[in-house]
């Protein structure tokens, strides 16, 4: 009996396979065991396990007497190079990972969409929106099951022998496999084990087997969403691989995602069309960077462009990780009078790691080009002064980085270390607003700028993370204009408001007073970005953007309170957008250069649009300096900007004639006629105040001087009337 019990007790916390799953096809593991997603090595054959042992104690109760033996089990020796493959499971236990978080070889790219739909076929499917096209890794459905956009491939129920095919196009080394189950809201669908097949023809297969001459069958998903590795033993040479669904969770069907692992093989018969290769000729680093390398890197580009950089930190996390900026200019440090602060947001959701490359490689770019002389990079530092967060949730990224990017899955590390949801986070200013709209009370006693902060939000016991904080009191401390929170997941750039103004409503066409403004800012990014441009490309998941531009309002897409986007429009006086970056939320660092080609051209245009509109000075006519706060309204358009504390504003605006009027408190207000054409560059509207009488006597009262003679003949005849 004893013997029984312990056999239960050492095989119960092992990798689950689903009810009615046959346990003795697939290999166990160790309770909570993990693999680093870069090693290539496998689990140990039996027979290896068999020459290691260890004394253990065990404890055993018996009636209520406690009897101690010693007894000998079986020990795993450290892993060798050819053994079963390990998988990995259990992520509430995970170990510490190695630095190197990449396996060997790359995705093949279903994922990231490389692979195209024509290259995955499979035995059967229950319907069009769960054919083998919908077999990627980390493919999102939508709302409702049955559409053309669910969340797997799905074999039919009937089918007896279930096969999900990929064709490489070429000879590659497949070297493992990354599985999830389906994605869905209303049904539990994962595969438990699988067998593989390669072939080179698609006619005739062979298989991997085991020490004993079976047929290998690899472990796979205990869940809907943990990503499994399954390292191959010893790499194929194939062109074509088949996943063998074994067994599945019992109630559901063989339902699955996945990516492949294949590095490369030379053609020297040059058999094949040579593919399609990753690159980029500009001599960066790509790769991906943890915390200690982010600083490194940072600190690299500074002392190679000391002239034009400044590094410096908004605050901290949870954790205690600084959120460094880097500030690119020609004159770092200051604001210079007349000129525009921009910057880019990224890492809010910190598995969403593609943004964070993208600002690490822009901030190495702008230092190389600028050095080399380059007209268009020097325009834009000594035009503009530009900032660069390229992580907001760094203790977020640390998980996601430390699980790798075909491993992360589709949420892990999207929260902070606290558990908040950055992009939730901000105070609700929507809200009020348009209660005080509907009230009619904007914009003469309630301003429809710079709304302040509620109450509530400022408690002690408020739910604010301090990144939260930080980026808010950054926003107050530098008059940004123009901003893009940099985001991954999808291929398409959103604008406010991202919050439905109807109260409940999950998703409304919900627009600002600048509905123009950011309809062209988001139409500049996906214009010019090469991704999004792709004709020839597929939905990432659940929506086809393409078929408005890729470019959305948020609210339109799906509600999102206390977004940063609205926070900054309605607090500050910074217009922001939101970017999609890539269907793959963490795409493998074989993939940055072309990233950063797709991006590149688009990161500059965008930074160039902050010159889009009217930009001046508000100055005191009688001393002419500038005045601070003072209170720039376009007619026609209900949301006023600010001038900054030298008096300087920027208003972004598309092309049109327009009446702009600048007020302050104390001074007579002032309008002008101001035409903003297609040519580049802001158009001058400045404008001279005069103080009114009143705030006139008050100063000349207080500083005890003399009334000027036109003051003093209004006081007279003011005195008369009565």
């Amino acid at each position: 009996m004893w013997g029984l019990l312990l056999a239960v007790t050492a095989f119960a916390p092992s990798v689950g396979l689903g009810l009615g799953a046959p346990s003795a096809s697939v290999p166990s593991l160790a309770p909570g065991s993990t693999l680093a997603p870069h090693s290539s090595v496998a689990q140990p054959s039996t027979k290896a396990n068999e020459t290691s042992e260890r004394h253990v104690r065990l404890r055993v109760i018996k009636k209520k007497k406690i009897v101690v033996k010693k007894r000998k089990k079986l020990r795993q020796p450290g892993p060798l190079v050819t053994a079963r493959p390990l998988v990995t499971t259990h992520p509430a236990k995970t170990l510490t990972l190695p630095e190197k978080q990449e396996p060997g070889c790359p995705p093949l790219g279903l994922e990231s969409l490389r692979v195209s739909d024509s290259q995955l076929e499979a035995s059967s499917s229950q319907s069009f929106g769960l054919g083998a096209h919908r077999g990627r890794l980390n493919i999102q459905s939508g709302l409702e099951d049955g559409d053309l956009y669910d969340g797997a491939w799905c074999a039919e129920q009937q089918d007896t022998e279930p096969w999900l095919q990929v064709d490489a196009k070429n000879s590659v080394r497949f070297a493992g496999i990354v599985t999830q189950g389906r994605n869905s809201v209303w049904r539990y669908d994962w595969v438990t084990s699988f067998k593989v097949q390669f072939s080179n023809d698609s006619q005739t297969w062979w298989k991997i087997r085991n020490s004993t001459g079976m047929d290998m069958v690899f472990p796979a998903n205990s869940d809907a969403e943990t990503p499994v590795l399954n390292l191959l033993p010893e790499p194929q040479v194939a062109r074509f691989i088949r996943l063998l669904p074994q067994t599945w969770f019992q109630g559901g069907a063989p339902c699955l995602r996945a990516e492949i692992l294949a590095c490369p093989v030379s053609d020297p018969n040059d058999l094949f069309p040579e593919a399609h290769t990753l690159g980029s000729s500009d001599s960066l680093d790509f790769r991906h960077h943890n915390y200690k390398a982010m600083r490194k890197l940072m600190k690299q580009v500074n002392e190679q462009c000391p002239n034009i950089t400044r590094i410096y930190s908004i605050g901290k996390s949870h954790q205690g990780l600084k959120l460094y900026v880097m500030e690119m200019s020609d004159h770092p440090g200051e604001h210079e009078l007349g000129e525009p602060e921009v910057r880019y947001v990224a890492g809010m959701h910190g598995n969403e790691a593609l943004g964070r490359e993208l600002l690490l490689l822009l901030m190495q770019f702008l230092c190389h080009e600028f050095l080399r002389g380059d007209p268009r990079v020097t325009r834009l530092l000594t035009e503009t002064r530009i900032h660069l967060l390229p992580s907001m949730n760094p203790d977020g990224y640390e998980t996601a980085y430390h699980r790798g990017s075909e491993l992360v899955g589709w949420a892990e590390g999207r929260w902070t270390h606290q558990g908040i949801d950055l992009n939730h986070n901000f105070a609700d200013l929507n809200t009020q607003l348009w209660y005080a709209e509907d009230d009619g009370l904007v914009p003469h006693t309630v301003p429809n700028h710079h709304l302040p902060l509620p109450t509530y939000y400022t408690l002690p016991n408020a739910t604010v993370a301090p990144e939260t904080w930080a980026v808010i009191k950054w926003m107050k401390r530098i008059p940004f204009v123009l901003s893009a929170n940099l985001h991954g997941g999808e291929l398409v750039v959103s604008y406010p408001f991202d919050m439905t103004r109807t109260p409940w409503a999950a998703r409304e066409l919900t627009p600002t007073p600048d509905d123009a403004v950011f309809r062209w800012l988001s139409t500049v990014y996906a214009g010019t970005n090469r991704a999004m441009q792709d004709t020839d490309r597929r939905p990432c998941h659940s929506q086809d953007f393409s078929l408005h531009g890729n470019v959305i309002n948020g609210a339109d897409w799906h509600t999102v309170p206390g977004s940063m986007n609205d926070f900054s429009y309605l607090h500050t006086n910074c217009f922001e957008v939101t970017v999609e970056l890539s269907c793959d939320k963490f795409p493998h660092e074989k993939e940055l250069p072309q990233e950063w080609e797709n991006n590149k051209d688009a990161l500059l245009t965008y930074l160039e649009q902050v010159r889009m509109g009217i930009t001046g000075v508000v100055r005191d006519k009688d001393t002419e300096l500038g005045i601070a706060d003072a209170v720039i309204a376009v007619e026609g358009i209900n949301h006023d900007v600010t001038t900054a504390w030298g008096g300087d504003y920027w208003r972004l605006l598309t092309p049109g004639d327009y009446v702009v009027t600048a007020s302050a408190e104390g001074y007579h207000t002032v309008r002008q006629h101001c035409q903003v054409t297609f040519e580049e560059g802001p158009v001058p509207c400045n404008f001279l105040l005069t103080k009114t009488p009143k705030e006139r006597l008050r100063e000349l009262l207080a500083t005890r001087g003399k009334l000027p003679p036109d003051l003093r003949r209004k006081l007279e005849r003011l005195r008369g009337q009565k």
